[in-house]
């Protein structure tokens, strides 16, 4: 654990830890920059869909940043509304992908302008956690319904209902000007950011810090909520900075930081395994124009197979 360094430069695509040292509250600051636009540019997705997916994204990566595994952390809604479902997941290693499934005509007619995100772009439906450490290992998954009108309202009633964990989060995407002059200079690109404050039930607290958890907790959310979504995302006020300005009255110190990156796992080798599965005479009706072309949902890279090279795989 370290000092908070009000010298350290701007950065993006990472993880910040950091610590409440008059209430020992733990918390995240996520920063998705070039990585989020990465991910979201490989698909025309409409802007609606492209902004909650990379929504979705900086809620797994900062969901993630909170557990301890060797893995794939996935976070995924599925709901009857225009987009039908969205996936995200982040690894132990900092990478990180993520896909939307949207009916174009349904987003067209939804009325988004008066009805909140979640009721207008998912409908009725379910946000779920999972944890895949591989083989050998028991995979936990948690699911919630989705109630709330976004969808940092959705994990909060989630850590309410199944983990019993008070939870703040606030989470900013939006495409603007990556230069962050505020006028409107310079390529748009797509940002995002998130805050994340937790704490653990009182009677755990209460044996180490007294009677006072809950007046610190209310004052740690007072904080959290004077953070703009501006100030979230903006690439010209760095993490370090923009914790200092919320909380150095109560004394906050930072954790080294955790890298993202943008990295899909698909490769051709993957793809010729899941044929070799599927039954030949499946695949062979696969085919459009003598060829079969598998496209990968996550980074759109598209994998074609001749009659050559799908005898080599059945051979």
């Amino acid at each position: 654990m370290t000092p908070l360094d009000m010298s350290a430069p701007s950065s993006d695509d990472i993880v910040q830890p950091f610590q409440i040292d008059s209430s020992h509250l733990r918390g995240r600051l996520v920063r998705v920059g070039p990585m989020l636009e990465e991910i979201l540019s490989k698909h025309d997705y409409p802007e609606p869909v492209a902004t909650l997916l990379g929504e979705t994204i900086t809620l797994a990566i900062t969901l993630a940043g909170a557990l301890k595994y060797e893995g794939i952390f996935t976070l995924q809604t599925k709901g009857d509304g225009p987009i039908s479902l969205m996936v995200a997941d982040v690894t132990s290693t900092g990478d990180v992908r993520g896909y939307a499934q949207f009916n174009a005509e349904r987003l067209a007619s939804a009325d988004i302008a008066a009805v909140a995100p979640v009721p207008a772009l998912l409908g009725s439906g379910y946000l779920a956690f999972t944890v895949d450490q591989g083989e050998h290992t028991e995979r936990y998954q948690g699911i919630v319904e989705l109630t709330g009108d976004t969808l940092s309202e959705c994990v909060q009633h989630y850590f309410r209902q199944s983990e019993q964990l008070d939870t703040g989060i606030k989470v900013a995407v939006s495409r603007a000007s990556a230069l962050g002059d505020g006028a409107g200079n310079g390529e748009l690109a797509w940002r995002g950011g998130a805050l994340m404050l937790q704490r653990l039930p009182e009677d755990q607290i209460q044996q180490t810090l007294g009677s006072d958890v809950a007046d610190d907790w209310r004052r740690a959310m007072v904080l959290m909520g004077t953070c703009s979504d501006a100030e979230l995302v903006d690439p010209k006020l760095p993490p370090n900075d923009l914790l200092y300005r919320l909380f150095h009255e109560d004394g906050v110190r930072v954790y080294a930081p955790m890298a993202l990156q943008a990295a899909c796992r698909c490769s051709r080798e993957r793809v010729t395994n899941v044929l070799r599965s599927l039954p030949r005479d499946e695949v062979s009706e696969l085919k459009v124009d003598g060829k079969v072309e598998v496209t990968c949902e996550f980074c759109n890279s598209t994998y074609t197979f001749d009659d050559a090279q799908l005898e080599q795989i059945y051979d």
